[in-house]
């Protein structure tokens, strides 16, 4: 385990991401639970790789919902709902993560859907270079659909309890406490839980960033 400032913790993610050599866009996920810090990290991380020349493709998991009417079979506040129901992962394959994959053609859509308005979104098809690297963040990216896309695997790890404290301050314009400690107690972290019990994100993550205080944090690689 390393423990140091956010900048070098930064430099690691860099040179992690550097270290791929593939002849192929370098498909990199930032995994974690909800208001771990996964947007921020990947943010960051792009600002340095463009500073060293790379072109950085950005997208997020939030962009590849189902649209709303699809994503609550299972109730609002349903775990299982929130972890299978959710998220479009054949689209995600299918226009991005295949695309810029081995024997892909690289040619890619970085959305599915506006997760704000609630509308499904066909973007232009961009073609990415060789060697981009693609910065995608979200949650249960390491399940058995996505596990095999990926370069670089990086698991963004912060207590759950945390993770309500965070989500209480960054939705308080959208939502009174009480809703969103509800939907955070019965909804995301038991189905944080149940992807980790099943999905064994911390077995498969090759970098895991502990994200308490994100000024000071730690982080470990893992061999495979």
């Amino acid at each position: 385990m390393n423990q140091g400032t956010r900048d070098e913790m930064l430099d690691r993610l860099a040179e992690a991401v550097g270290s791929v050599t593939v002849t192929h866009p370098t498909r990199v996920a930032v995994d974690g639970p909800p208001a771990a810090g996964k947007t921020t990290l990947a943010d960051e991380l792009a600002a340095i790789l463009r500073a060293q020349g790379r072109e950085v493709i950005r997208a997020t998991i939030d962009d590849f919902l189902f649209p709303r009417a699809q994503r609550y079979p299972r109730g609002e506040y349903s775990a299982e709902g929130c972890y299978f129901d959710t998220h479009d992962n054949d689209a995600l394959n299918r226009v991005l993560l295949d695309p810029l994959g081995p024997g892909g053609d690289r040619r890619f859509q970085p959305a599915v859907y506006d997760h704000v308005a609630d509308t499904v979104l066909s973007p232009p098809v961009t073609t990415a270079p060789a060697d981009a690297v693609l910065l995608f963040d979200g949650v249960f990216l390491m399940r058995p659909e996505l596990i095999d896309r990926w370069e670089l695997r990086i698991l963004v790890s912060t207590t759950l309890d945390k993770t309500v404290e965070r989500a209480v301050i960054r939705d308080h314009r959208l939502s009174a406490r009480a809703d969103v400690e509800r939907r955070w107690r019965e909804r995301y972290i038991p189905a944080q839980q149940l992807y980790f019990a099943t999905a064994r994100p911390t077995h498969h993550a090759d970098i895991i960033v502990h994200n308490d205080e994100p000024q000071q944090p730690a982080w470990e690689t893992q061999p495979h």
